[in-house]
């Protein structure tokens, strides 16, 4: 079993960090709540709605966005094409509506201005038309964050955000996230194993091992625990 007896209450306009050690369950609680993986047991409720083993397109429909460690951007494509690929509901795809035009040119206006608002927000409106292959490591996770935001996300799930990326980019791309959630009230749940960088950042932490929550809490009070120290530092 990767999950047993697992409670938590996220809340709103917060940013939560999962830590454990590999295999404590960390990214199987993320695979359930984002619709990738289906739970036996128990229950995903999103603002009292019951999410429950839905689809992965369904659960990105109301809202919960999840990224991946490695992303997967479409490297062939511009940053801006990138953006404007995660909208939804955009009627220039749909067969019936594509070919009218009326029906469709406002709101592509609407999705360009927003595009380019949420590239500034996230430091790459200056590579707006270079392709995705062309990004650092770094600036593809800022891509990854910028087409969540397009796909007018109210949940963020990020799986270790900083790893592969320097010290400095990875304060910068932490800096971002708290300004996101500040200016757009953005709630954002991440696992991360760099510790000495992500703990200056977050709001709350939860601790796993062997598929339970240890303990939870503001970060200083989980790090001084002795079942996490014992579990996940090794000490």
């Amino acid at each position: 079993m990767a999950l047993n007896g697992v409670n938590m209450n996220l809340k709103q306009n917060q940013i939560s960090m999962i830590i454990g050690p590999n295999g404590s369950g960390k990214t199987t609680l993320l695979n359930i709540i984002s619709g990738n993986y289906k739970s036996d047991t128990g229950k995903v409720y999103f603002n009292d709605q019951n999410i429950t083993n839905l689809p992965p397109h369904k659960i990105y429909s109301i809202g919960i966005v999840r990224t991946f460690q490695i992303p997967l951007p479409f490297i062939n494509l511009s940053v801006m094409e990138n953006l404007l690929n995660a909208c939804r509901e955009n009627p220039g795809e749909n067969f019936l509506k594509a070919s009218i035009k009326n029906i469709w040119k406002e709101k592509e206006t609407q999705f360009i201005k927003n595009a380019l608002k949420i590239s500034k927000l996230v430091k790459l409106d200056h590579l707006l038309e270079e392709p995705a292959s062309n990004l650092s490591g770094g600036q593809m996770k800022l891509l990854e964050i910028g087409r969540s935001l397009m796909s007018d996300a109210k949940v963020i799930m990020l799986d270790e955000p900083i790893a592969g990326i320097n010290p400095a980019l990875a304060h910068n791309l932490f800096k971002k996230i708290r300004e996101l959630r500040d200016e757009l009230g953005i709630t954002f749940i991440l696992i991360e194993h760099r510790l000495e960088i992500a703990l200056k950042y977050v709001d709350y932490v939860f601790a796993m091992d062997k598929g339970k929550i240890l303990t939870e809490g503001k970060p200083k009070k989980v790090l001084s625990n002795p079942k996490v120290i014992e579990s996940y530092l090794g000490a």
